[in-house]
């Protein structure tokens, strides 16, 4: 892995590093095991996960649970990174209980097809590839904030059974439990979090969040400790999902109450893949699969909304527990959506007796791995506002949402940038030496819109003499603001009846400017670089190359 602030934290987490060499991940005995094993453990972080967003969203636990296994297998079938996991999520589910509460859960149905189609749509065309705007204090933001958001998802787990997820507002309804059986809780969550820890250091054969699992639900049920179980939550007994057609008016009325949801809901959900699946691929070393993870997560929550499902996107928590236990191909992440459907259709009875301590421990454990520690150290030592992009990236994840943050942490990064790079411009001047009298305007910096001002500004338009150079050698025309600057120069020294000439500007640019008429542009050494594009100063239409 590469040595960057992301690629170390990932490397810090207590869970068992079962790294394997470029050639590792073909099946083998081992490798299999170790899949099946991955995802056996994922399975189970995913019941409570599920059932407590379905709570959120107002929808029966098995609308979450059949999210969880339709959106998990496809997304482990044809997704674009293998070990990443897929469910329903909470980033989603705050955003469909308004839906669901004033227009039912047909209409969430109806919503979720509708947002498949988007996202399927949005990785034909290759929008994926945008994902790489987002700028790297972004992403340690998003992590540092969706970590805190894990960890305040698992607050809920430590109130009375029932009373949190029957409010449907996660920590903030319900009542916190207290005297012996906080202690009991806050005991067994803790023994979880040591055995993660110590486990890889005595063995790498069971996946350590999986021992933790197994070791603490077999020493509650065989000492009958009263604490709560997942069974608690709600009973995860159901049979196979059957295929559903939305019961909703195919009209325009019916359009344009899912269409801003759909919208919603396919850009939070691609937005949290897509960093979910460049923060995976820190970890395995693999890039590229944007635009087929989009149709993958499309086809995904097509398929489940024609299924009685909530839809679902990538899980930053359960992908960290698939990686770290060793996972590195499409068999976990299809075995842990295998495994859901046992639990749902056989095992419901035995995996409703696991303590929901055991569950928050692990994910308590995804919380210390996925927060970038490095990054409060490195704080003080990066430029100001990358400080400031991490800081408020990680606080609006938490107050707002995952997409909210991400795209104020991007217009943030790009303001500062296009004002870092306006401050460059500036110009040298001296006496030409191949034109006598004339004096040369060397300048230094990007001319584009946002330095086009303080471009007008370096110029002495009454002071200088008839016959101005202006050399761009040191300089990059960026944009048709430019251009435009480049022409009301002129425009000013040809009404002061001077001339201006143009040094070391592009072809194309020159090109477009001496259109104009008034402007003679020097081109034995003007560059071969083509602008990207094409104004016409006559009639100020802008046109692309």
């Amino acid at each position: 892995m590469k040595n960057t602030p992301l690629a170390s934290f990932a490397n810090r987490i207590a869970m068992p590093d079962l790294s394997i060499s470029p050639g590792g991940d073909k099946l083998t005995p081992s490798r299999l095991r170790i899949e099946l094993l991955a995802g056996l453990t994922v399975a189970l972080a995913l019941v409570p996960e599920a059932v407590a967003f379905a709570f959120v969203a107002g929808v029966h636990p098995l609308v979450g649970l059949y999210a969880a296994f339709l959106v998990g297998l496809v997304t482990a079938l044809i997704g674009g990174r293998p070990g990443m996991i897929s469910g329903a999520t909470g980033a989603l589910a705050v955003v469909m209980v308004a839906l669901v509460a004033e227009h039912g859960v047909e209409y969430l149905f109806a919503t979720v097809v509708l947002m498949g189609a988007l996202q399927v749509f949005a990785g034909a065309m290759q929008w994926g590839k945008f994902i790489r705007l987002v700028p790297h204090p972004v992403m340690l933001g998003f992590v540092n904030g969706l970590a805190i958001v894990i960890f305040l998802a698992q607050l809920g787990q430590f109130k009375v059974p029932g009373t949190a997820e029957a409010s449907g507002h996660g920590v903030g309804g319900g009542e916190w439990l207290s005297g012996t059986p906080l202690v009991l809780m806050l005991g067994l969550t803790a023994l979880t979090m040591l055995i993660i820890w110590g486990m890889p250091k005595l063995s790498k054969v069971v996946p350590a969040p999986l021992a933790g699992i197994g070791i603490v639900a077999i020493l509650v049920i065989g000492l009958g400790l009263d604490t709560p179980r997942v069974g608690d939550m709600a009973s995860i007994q159901g049979g196979l999902p059957s295929f559903h057609i939305p019961m909703v008016p195919l009209n325009w009325e019916t359009l344009e109450i899912i269409l801003p949801y759909a919208v919603i809901l396919a850009a939070i959900g691609l937005i949290e893949s897509l960093l979910t699946l460049n923060l995976v691929g820190e970890m395995t070393n693999k890039r590229g699969g944007a635009s087929q993870e989009c149709i993958a997560q499309g086809a995904a929550n097509l398929l489940t909304g024609f299924f009685g499902g909530m839809g679902g996107c990538a899980m930053i928590g359960q992908s960290m527990i698939n990686v770290k236990s060793g996972a590195r191909t499409r068999i976990a992440g299809i075995a842990a959506a295998l495994f859901l459907l046992v639990f749902i259709l056989f095992a419901a009875p035995l995996i409703e007796l696991i303590p929901l301590a055991a569950l928050v421990g692990v994910m308590f454990m995804v919380v210390i791995g996925t927060f970038a520690w490095n990054s409060l150290k490195i704080l003080a030592k990066v430029p100001a506002m990358d400080a400031f992009v991490i800081i408020l990236v990680t606080v609006v994840t938490v107050l707002e949402d995952l997409a909210v943050a991400v795209v104020v942490g991007v217009i943030v990064s790009a303001l500062a940038y296009a004002w870092n790079n306006a401050r460059r411009i500036h110009a040298k001047t001296r006496e030409s030496v191949t034109d006598a009298g004339a004096k040369v305007y060397e300048i230094q910096g990007p001319l584009f819109f946002g330095s086009s001002d303080g471009f007008a500004e370096l110029f002495d338009v009454e002071g200088d003499p008839d016959v101005v150079i202006v050399d761009f050698a040191d300089s990059r025309v960026v944009d048709q603001s430019a251009l435009q600057a480049i022409e009301a120069i002129a425009g000013k020294y040809e009404a002061a009846g001077k001339q201006v000439k143009l040094r070391h500007l592009s072809r194309d640019c020159h090109r477009l400017l001496s259109k104009a008429g008034h402007l003679m542009v020097d081109s034995d050494d003007d560059p071969d670089y083509q602008l990207a594009v094409d104004y016409n100063v006559r009639t100020g239409i802008l046109g692309g190359h």
